[in-house]
């Protein structure tokens, strides 16, 4: 009877010395029916956290960057429906050839030389489709686009000298 106990006990060792292995990452997956525990755990947890701050943030659809400029246009330039829609599929083109020039591994210099051309381009459509005073307010309305900071800084001086002015 004692080879029996004894083959029992060293069975019962074997296994429970595998199990608790196993709890702690060593085999049989992450440890704790993969929860984290045990070094395995930790380390793949680590890994996609990284590679979550790694992602790119998300694009914002063109639609939706067509629909704000246009609504700001729209009231700045006093456009009709017709050339809502007309200038929105010009600005819709616009934008997808400036992603897909940004995408390009070409030098920055040429970036540029492309981005400047296809604004031209943009303006010169969208031009074709505005009458005379619609066209002075487009002007005005794509150099506050492009220097922000700069007329609100003239608008600043303005009311300033006007107030001087008064008194």
């Amino acid at each position: 009877m004692k080879p029996i106990q004894i083959l029992l006990v060293s069975a019962f060792l074997l296994l429970s010395a595998n199990t608790i292995s196993a709890q702690y990452g060593n085999g049989y997956g992450n440890g704790y029916g993969g929860n984290g525990y045990g070094n395995g755990g930790r380390m793949s947890q680590m890994n996609s956290g990284m590679s979550q701050e790694r992602e790119k943030p998300k694009e914002i659809p063109v639609e939706v960057t067509v629909g704000k400029i246009i609504e700001r246009l729209k009231t700045a330039v006093n456009l009709d429906e017709l050339q809502v829609i007309a200038i929105s599929n010009i600005l819709t083109e616009s934008l997808r050839s400036q992603g897909i020039i940004i995408k390009q591994e070409n030098s920055q210099v040429d970036k540029i030389k492309d981005m400047k051309a296809l604004s031209e381009i943009t303006d010169s459509k969208v031009m074709v489709l505005l009458n005379k005073d619609q066209k002075e307010k487009y002007l005005a309305f794509t150099e506050e686009m492009k220097n922000p900071k700069k007329s609100k800084a003239d608008k600043k001086s303005k009311k300033e000298s006007k107030k001087e002015s008064e008194e």
